[in-house]
């Protein structure tokens, strides 16, 4: 049992609660669940789990509002799990720090995909981490934090400064979808009228220069209306 991965399950709804109980546990996670923001962020602190699946919609308040309070201090991965559809909900919830947006009605294949994922991809990122020899290692590919230099089966691809940035950011959040807004922000500092654009221009540089080929999702994932991701090992 301890061996397990420990899955906090935010859901006030008590059908869709018991059947995600039901489905996970079926799958070999323990699961801990709250039905509202204020005792999540209690079990949270106390039990730390490996991973959140989290519901927008709670009674006493917002779900981004635990988004907002766990990320102040902690990385643990969390799935959004709602029926709000509409893009501006997704951006803003990844852009507040939440790895992933799953949309009700949802297939169980998928949400497991996705848990196992985003597990996953937490697991690379910590074992990637720049504290650990200042490297990012996944598979044939390189990054040297330090020397500022990325390398491709032993081969040194040569990036722009802006280039590598980019690249040395998303490698520091693996896995994770970061919107357009939130690495406008860490690399240029602002938004201006045509910093969309400036930063497809740079991806599409990038993306060449480290031989993926238009629609390819080798290394880096483009989710479209939204923003970028590293892969992380497995995908």
């Amino acid at each position: 049992m301890n061996n397990k991965y420990k899955i906090l399950l935010v859901e006030d709804e008590e059908n869709i609660k018991t059947f995600l109980s039901a489905l996970l546990e079926a799958s070999n996670y323990r699961v801990l669940s709250a039905a509202t923001c204020k005792i999540a962020e209690i079990m949270h602190a106390s039990h730390m789990p490996d991973l959140v699946i989290l519901d927008l919609g709670l009674p006493d308040a917002d779900g981004t509002t635990f988004i907002k309070t766990v990320r102040k201090s902690f990385a643990t991965p969390i799935i959004v799990l709602s029926a709000r559809s509409d893009e501006r909900d997704k951006v803003n919830a990844l852009d507040l720090g939440a790895n992933d947006y799953i949309t009700k009605p949802f297939g169980s294949a998928e949400l497991l995909a996705r848990v196992r994922s985003a597990l996953r991809n937490s697991r690379v990122h910590n074992e990637n981490s720049v504290l650990n020899g200042g490297k990012f290692v996944l598979d044939d590919f390189i990054i040297e934090y330090d020397a500022r230099r990325v390398f491709i089966k032993g081969e040194e691809i040569k990036l722009t400064q802006t280039e590598f940035n980019i690249m040395a950011f998303l490698s520091g959040h693996c896995g994770k979808v970061m919107t357009y807004s939130s690495i406008i922000k860490e690399i240029w500092g602002y938004p201006d009228e045509g910093s969309v654009k400036k930063l497809q221009v740079n991806m599409a540089n990038i993306r060449k220069k480290i031989g993926c080929k238009p629609g390819e999702n080798k290394y880096i994932v483009n989710e479209l209306g939204v923003g970028y991701r590293m892969v992380g090992k497995g995908e």
